[in-house]
């Protein structure tokens, strides 16, 4: 078993060192926030990650993971030092690598023993190349220090699943000996490895996580032009994922995708594109897909209403997707501000991201508007005038749409990740405008409830 220190303690840092102790190893995480150190070593996650808390417990209380932010007794007499720092999106589109540059130059100025330094940010193709001169020109020992690429590929929401058993571990190194160390560090794991050199892991990363990201825009755009059509995405999407060439996953229409991977690393892979002198055409369109998605919902609303101005509206889902209390690029970021501008009195359901949101929006007034951060979605739908989905969180989908007419004060939903059936919302009486489907209007509904109601006294 190898001694292992993690740069970094967010999704990727703090996942990555609790699973290297939970498979062995022994296991140092590095934060420059005493709070968050002490925190931790309590056995509380900062972040929220199903099953991440019970196997920081169990490794530290079995001495297997520790954290600190005394650096240098870090790095040291480390075997391997693990960078999982962010590498968060600038203005241009490119990526910031200021994180990564500290933590090299530490690794450089601390390490006493021969040392491999693997990268697990995301960076764009060539960085590990420069991390790597960086290390050798504030290098303090005559030790020997290579430096390996070594993406992760968890989802958040699932990541201690997804580092535990991933489908694949993709390690990118320039010689025998990184390259053995590293598959040994890993060997515990038993999982598929492939070796590549370090700008093609480089490159996996890039290149997976805009696959994706270029399925989700795909299956949006194709939603759009449904609903122009008269067809049915959910229907559409169906019928795609008999086909094995396509596959079943990421073919769910909604309002755009978020977090912290797939709109940075849009960006950052377009922005290295041209700065070599290409145009990722494909990747650039998804981008501007996605943007507009997230603000088809309010649109929608907009022709729909005349004005938010003193309407209860209900908000189900602040997080980019459930499982987690992430608000990056979230869809409620976009669609909040508008409705609080025109003077809306929002009332916002969120398991685990309230809290989050409101240190951007202050339960209260905010501009023209107000929000109040309730426990329940029953509460935020109690006498409501319209309401929004934004996240599919297991409250909301357990809603039944007679609740909706029931609660609301106007049945008016507009729900951006389909997850009630057009049919189902038209019985109960409810408006609902969905991605993709067909809209089932008041008067519709209205005629659906007088019909069903007719039957049922027949």
């Amino acid at each position: 078993m190898y001694k292992i220190a993690v740069a970094g303690t967010g999704y990727v840092g703090l996942v990555a060192g609790v699973c290297f102790a939970e498979r062995g190893h022994q296991v140092t995480c590095v934060d420059i926030d005493e709070k968050k150190v002490e925190v931790m070593k309590s056995g509380v996650s900062p972040i929220y990650e199903d099953g991440l808390e019970e196997l920081m417990q169990k490794n530290y209380e079995a001495g297997r993971v520790d954290y600190t932010t005394d650096y240098q007794a870090a790095y040291k007499d480390a075997d391997a030092v693990f960078i999982g720092v962010g590498t968060p999106e600038k203005a241009d589109g490119s990526a910031n690598l200021s994180y990564i540059a500290t933590v090299a130059r530490q690794i450089a100025e601390s390490v006493e023993k021969d040392c491999l330094v693997v990268v697990k940010s995301t960076v764009p193709v060539g960085t590990n190349d420069k991390v790597e001169q960086f290390i050798q020109d504030f290098l303090t020992h005559d030790v020997r220090v290579e430096v390996a690429s070594n993406p992760e590929f968890l989802a958040q929401g699932s990541a201690v699943h997804d580092t535990l058993h991933a489908e694949r571990i993709i390690i990118g190194t320039e010689s025998k000996w990184a390259e053995e160390r590293l598959m040994s560090i890993y060997e515990p794991f038993g999982l598929p490895i492939v070796s590549v050199n370090r700008r093609s892991a480089e490159m996996i990363k890039y290149a997976s996580n805009d696959f994706l990201a270029l399925k989700i825009s795909y299956m949006n755009d194709i939603a759009n032009l449904c609903e122009l059509v008269g067809a049915d995405i959910q229907d559409v999407a169906k019928g795609m994922s008999f086909d094995q060439r396509i596959g079943n996953k990421f073919l769910n229409a909604g309002i755009g995708f978020g977090g912290s991977c797939f709109p940075k690393d849009t960006k950052a892979l377009e922005y290295l594109a041209r700065q070599n002198g290409y145009e990722l055409k494909t990747v650039k369109a998804a981008i501007d897909v996605n943007k507009e998605q997230k603000l088809k919902l309010y649109n929608k609303a907009s022709k729909r209403l005349i004005t938010f101005d003193g309407l209860k509206v209900a908000v189900l889902g602040l997080t980019f997707k459930p499982g987690t209390d992430d608000l990056r690029e979230a869809a409620s970021l976009e669609n909040v501000p508008l409705l609080l501008e025109q003077g809306a009195d929002i009332y916002a359901f969120d398991p685990v991201g309230a809290g989050n949101f409101a240190k951007v929006y202050p339960e209260g007034r905010n501009g023209n508007g107000t929000i109040t951060y309730v426990s329940n979605v029953e509460q935020a739908l109690k006498d409501a005038n319209v309401c929004f989905v934004f996240t599919e969180w297991g409250e909301v989908k357990a809603l039944t749409p007679t609740s909706y007419k029931e609660l609301m004060k106007t049945p008016l939903v507009f729900d951006g990740r389909n997850i009630y059936s057009v049919e189902e919302m038209k019985k109960a009486g409810v408006e609902y405008h969905s991605i993709g489907r067909e809209t089932v209007m008041r008067k519709d509904a209205r005629e659906s409830k007088q019909l069903e109601l007719q039957s049922s006294r027949s």
